[in-house]
């Protein structure tokens, strides 16, 4: 058994008449003792205590396994409700399996750009991929490989799909730039291997079959990795403004590096360890997060763009992360959470905003898609107040931002 819930929180407490077939241990009782009986403890006799040992929920042994999330779970935290026992296991396998759902809009997404450079890769128009920047879609790579990752860690299945799926449509299409010539041969090289590290190190870890040392020096490459490559792809995208430099990533590479040994050398206290574990998944859903600030940014600048745009690739994007959002509220997973609900919002339903100020879509189809984003949001935050016997769902809320 991965974990028990305590007496005084147990999901249900049988009467002292009904069948038990929780394992039990009865005790000898003083008699000094049979005087201040409590109420919460079944009794079988005036002289012998039965503990009973309720086994816990597959949610509570799941996320016993989640140690190193931003925003622990709180397991010691049971239902108000003893008849939520049910509802919350069945909300627990649906939200597994809408985020596992998600994989569809996410491979719809991906899917037209690796037929269209396939079409203009056959036909010898190569100069059409120049198009797509290599350097964006290594960006995204890099944030599915440390996302997939940190769900690996978390035994998080449904999310490690999505990032597999993540990795291999985002090297698909580098491929095809690599064909054109559009990516550098070295880089294209350097990349592949660490696709490949990527893919063998995280199944190997699933399911236990990697060294914890290896995994270790995995966890701090792709942190140095991430944290050198955030403040670049930040500072680049608003060249020409300011002047091109690669001071940024140089600057975040040294002190990620620094950390990092530091944090292996046990030079850092348990706070700051923990600290520097945790960047690893912060830095992706950033690099993740930044990518529709940079589109914006791009159609504020050149509103002519927007034109370019696919609606249904948008709402493609709202669907696939507004999959996800139940399944990183439940487990109370901030960082999930965050990076979900900012690509929603912002990449997705922020884009259709831009789409329809400057008329590239119908009213219509905007407000029925803003309908359907924050009617999915509202379901979401009050099944869960439900389902944990809450009278707000500010107090979910609270729980994934600050913990139990």
């Amino acid at each position: 058994m991965a974990g028990y819930v305590p007496l005084d929180r147990a999901p249900f407490r049988p009467s002292p008449t009904s069948n038990l077939s929780s394992p039990t241990l009865s005790l000898p009782l003083k008699p000094s003792l049979l005087s201040i009986p409590s109420p919460k403890i079944p009794f079988q006799n005036p002289k012998t205590l039965t503990f009973v040992f309720a086994p816990a929920p597959r949610f509570l042994r799941h996320r016993s396994r989640a140690l190193e999330s931003d925003s622990p779970y709180p397991t010691d935290q049971g239902l108000e409700k003893p008849t939520s026992v049910k509802s919350f296991e069945e909300w627990d396998s649906l939200t597994a399996k809408f985020a596992g759902a998600a994989n569809l809009p996410f491979l719809l997404l991906q899917l037209p750009q690796i037929i269209l450079n396939a079409r203009n890769l056959l036909a010898g128009n190569n100069s059409a991929l120049f198009a797509v920047p290599w350097l964006g879609m290594l960006t995204g790579l890099l944030g599915n490989i440390s996302l997939l990752s940190y769900f690996a860690k978390k035994r998080e299945t449904e999310a490690i799909i999505v990032q597999t799926l993540g990795v291999l449509s985002n090297y698909a299409v580098i491929v095809q730039l690599a064909m054109a010539q559009a990516m550098p041969l070295p880089q294209f090289i350097v990349t592949s291997v660490i696709v490949a590290c990527g893919l063998i190190l995280n199944f190997l870890n699933y399911f236990n079959f990697l060294h914890s040392g290896i995994w270790q020096f995995w966890e701090d490459f792709i942190t140095i990795g991430g944290l050198s490559a955030l403040p670049q792809v930040m500072w680049s995208t608003f060249v020409p403004y300011i002047p091109n430099s690669i001071l940024p990533g140089v600057i975040a590479f040294s002190v990620a590096l620094v950390a990092v040994v530091m944090a292996r050398t046990g030079q850092l206290p348990e706070k700051g360890v923990k600290f520097v574990v945790s960047t690893s998944g912060w830095t992706a859903t950033l690099l993740f997060m930044w990518m529709p600030v940079s589109q914006m940014w791009t159609s504020f600048l050149n509103p002519e763009n927007i034109k370019g745009l696919s609606p249904f690739s948008m709402v493609l994007a709202v669907m696939g992360n507004g999959l996800m959002i139940p399944r990183a509220l439940f487990i109370r997973d901030l960082m999930w959470f965050t990076g979900s609900t900012w690509a929603s919002i912002l990449y997705g339903w922020g884009n259709l905003i831009c789409m329809y100020c400057f008329n590239s879509i119908s009213r219509e189809f905007f407000f029925a898609a803003t309908l359907g984003l924050f009617t999915w949001i509202g379901m979401t935050l009050w099944r869960d107040t439900k389902v944990y016997g809450y009278s707000s769902p500010l107090r979910s809320l609270k729980e994934l931002v600050f913990g139990a």
